[in-house]
């Protein structure tokens, strides 16, 4: 069976306009998808773990151990999921390794070590499944040509090469708690491995499905 991963960002589950509504839409539909397809989803730390780290930073913790605050956040949030769809692991698991050994039709986790965001935990995991596509589903439709939440003159990228994205943002980690569409080191692993990915509107749940079962769909396509 083929394998599908999908990274969704903190910002996306624990939004302020997120319902209980879309945790049950979300849960039907990869219940639904798993049917077809192995489904590896990725939970991000969001807004929460962007403010331990902002007041652990205020406090002179070094990055490490900020990247650590903000990863046990992250298996919290996937913690939330996996007792929402049943049919996935009850713990999480703590590496790539681990999560690819998970005899699930759903396997969820978050972050792993520190030195990177959970979309590199993504790309490591699609590198590892042989993934036919990893999904990067945040609170944007897609990668603009500059931030749309501050510019209203912002373009969405219908595509962009992953060249175009490392020579832009590099391969490099820059700090924990970094609110970035995709990070570096996610950007090196989708390259290296050369890995069909998206970026879409993880709140829009219709688009995540298009996206999923190969129609057209309302976000960006990185080209390899």
């Amino acid at each position: 069976m083929d394998s599908i991963v999908i990274s969704i960002g903190g910002s996306v589950i624990l939004s302020d306009d997120i319902g209980i509504s879309y945790f049950e839409e979300l849960a039907n539909l990869l219940k639904k998808i798993c049917k077809k397809y192995k489904i590896y989803v990725i939970v991000g730390g969001g807004k929460t773990a962007r403010t331990y780290i902002k007041l652990g930073r205020k406090l002179d913790m070094d990055e490490q151990k900020l990247d650590q605050i903000g990863i046990e956040i992250t298996r919290t949030n996937a913690k939330l999921l996996t007792n929402i769809i049943d049919i996935s692991n009850d713990e999480i698991p703590i590496t790539t390794d681990e999560a690819k050994k998970i005899n699930k039709p759903i396997v969820i986790m978050g972050g792993t070590t520190p030195g990177h965001s959970t979309d590199m935990v993504g790309a490591e995991l699609a590198e590892k499944t042989n993934a036919i596509k990893y999904i990067i589903a945040t609170n944007v439709d897609g990668i603009y040509d500059k931030d749309p939440k501050k510019y209203r003159a912002a373009k969405q990228l219908k595509e962009i090469s992953i060249d175009e994205l490392i020579n832009k943002y590099g391969t490099n980690w820059e700090a924990a708690g970094k609110n970035v569409v995709i990070d570096g080191p996610s950007l090196a692993i989708i390259k290296r491995a050369n890995i069909l990915t998206f970026v879409l509107n993880g709140k829009k749940l219709d688009q995540l499905e298009k996206a999923i079962t190969n129609q057209s769909f309302n976000g960006t396509k990185i080209k390899i």
